[in-house]
């Protein structure tokens, strides 16, 4: 039905249920005139007289008592559902698929997300843990977390983390009688434990930067793994060296189990940046998602 008609019949309930046009033109916020000019219209299309009015009253013909019992339920039922709708406004729901990596998660998402989801119960999370950086839009997820520089330019980016370093690490019983590195250059001669990354289709290289020359060292060792935290129990095990991000062993440094080196290779960068479509329409969950995840 085009919208005017169903104006004009929400016009005609209003009249009909106060049998007043002064009070139904006060309640829908229109002048008395505009009113009368509405109704006048609406029988015109229909062809019959709904209401008879006199200096007085206002009463429903047949005719109007049969359109009135006909519509006014269902224009009830429409108003009912509205108010519904925006119940759920006031109280966001709804299911958000995240694909993100184990570090992502462990050190920002689910922080930042569990007083969200304790004050907002039917808002639900899935998050997929996958170093694969995943096409969001064909794999249907509402969004991804990926570094700041590898967010793609038809994406809508947040920055969620602040900038993080890496740091290569290993034990002190692994350097009992070797040279510690003075220089990516230097890491042929140590064993190193491997992150091997779906993305990369091969073991991630080690990226190095110092005074705008960039380094990409790619090792060896005795171990890979495709997940940091796998790598970084080895290297506090004394497998070798380990390269990851450098929250991840601070505490292990101060407390001596670990020794940092080329930290003056490894300069800060773009932290973690959850990004989604820029033309996709959000749901009011996934914007207060968004916002409880912002870095601010």
């Amino acid at each position: 039905m085009p919208r005017q008609n169903l104006n004009d019949l929400l016009a005609f309930t209003a009249v009909a249920r106060t049998r007043s046009f002064t009070k139904a033109a006060a309640d829908l916020g229109i002048s008395q005139p505009a009113l009368s000019h509405t109704i006048r219209s609406l029988e015109a299309r229909l062809g019959v007289r709904l209401l008879t009015r006199t200096t007085r009253s206002v009463a429903l013909t047949d005719a109007g008592e049969r359109l009135l019992g006909s519509i006014g339920s269902r224009l009830e039922e429409i108003e009912e559902e509205l108010d519904a709708l925006s119940v759920l406004r006031d109280k966001p729901a709804g299911t958000i698929r995240i694909t993100t990596g184990e570090h992502a998660l462990t050190t920002l998402l689910w922080p930042k997300l569990r007083p969200l989801l304790r004050d907002y119960p039917d808002i639900h999370v899935e998050f997929d843990v996958s170093y694969a950086l995943k096409d969001i839009v064909a794999e249907r997820f509402d969004a991804g977390v990926r570094m700041g520089e590898q967010i793609e330019k038809d994406m809508i980016a947040v920055r969620i983390g602040p900038s993080m370093r890496m740091a290569a690490v290993a034990s002190p019983a692994y350097f009992t009688g070797k040279t510690k590195p003075k220089k990516p250059q230097d890491l042929t001669k140590h064993r190193c434990i491997n992150l091997r990354l779906p993305t990369y289709g091969g073991p991630y290289a080690w990226e190095f930067e110092r005074g705008g020359r960039q380094m990409h060292a790619r090792v060896q060792g005795q171990l890979a793994f495709s997940t940091a935290p796998h790598v970084l129990a080895a290297c506090l095990d004394g497998f070798g060296l380990a390269y990851v991000p450098e929250d991840m062993v601070l505490h292990h440094v101060k407390a001596g189990r670990l020794v940092r080196v080329l930290e003056d290779w490894c300069p800060p960068f773009p932290g973690y940046h959850l990004y989604y479509p820029s033309r996709r329409q959000h749901s009011p969950a996934f914007s207060l998602l968004v916002e409880s995840l912002r870095y601010r």
